[in-house]
């Protein structure tokens, strides 16, 4: 989602300095070396200042024309995301693209091992009926990647420098979600 359908905003490194947390460590794997009370305060933390960024979501150039296309030819649509369902559904109210995403096909840090686990993908390909030859994890990031090689799909880095950093893991690399979309888009 982050990213991917919207337009990547997070500064991590400022998030983990304001929650007192290590640099270079991810975020959400720093939270679960801390004590359980620490964790509790440090993940409201975390959930508020997400929260407050989602209100500030903007979509990715070419979402809405991807997923109406997908949406078209019927396939089903899900999203994995290391937020929390709540701010899942903010930044999709935001963006306007709740639409496409019934609740049962969004997959978040609250009900799956966020990524790079791909228990997330494979929650999500059950809730789609779906199997991993059928699917495809598009994502900005090594974990999205991660995730969706380690479950099965075909991976799809979407990445706007043009860098492809992980190609030992992306199936298919994109600058934009159009670039997507005309891939996919019969000739």
């Amino acid at each position: 989602m982050d990213g991917t359908l919207t337009r990547a905003m997070h500064d991590f490194d400022a998030m983990r300095d304001a929650l007192g947390l290590p640099f270079g460590l991810p975020i959400l794997e720093a939270l679960a070396e801390l004590e359980p009370r620490a964790r509790r305060e440090k993940r409201a933390a975390l959930d508020a200042m997400e929260l407050e960024m989602a209100d500030d979501a903007e979509r990715q150039p070419g979402a809405v024309e991807l997923l109406e296309h997908l949406t078209a030819r019927g396939a089903p649509l899900g999203i994995v995301t290391r937020n929390g369902r709540d701010i899942a559904d903010a930044t999709l109210a935001a963006c306007d693209l709740s639409r496409f995403f019934p609740a049962e096909h969004i997959v978040s840090r609250d009900c799956a091992s966020a990524k790079p686990d791909p228990a997330g993908v494979h929650l999500a390909l059950t809730n789609l009926s779906a199997t991993p030859d059928e699917a495809v994890m598009v994502g900005d990031y090594l974990f999205d990647l991660q995730a969706g090689h380690d479950a099965g799909t075909l991976t799809v880095h979407l990445d706007t420098t043009g860098e492809f950093s992980w190609p030992e893991i992306t199936s298919f690399g994109v600058e934009s979600l159009h670039e997507l979309l005309d891939a996919i888009r019969p000739a």
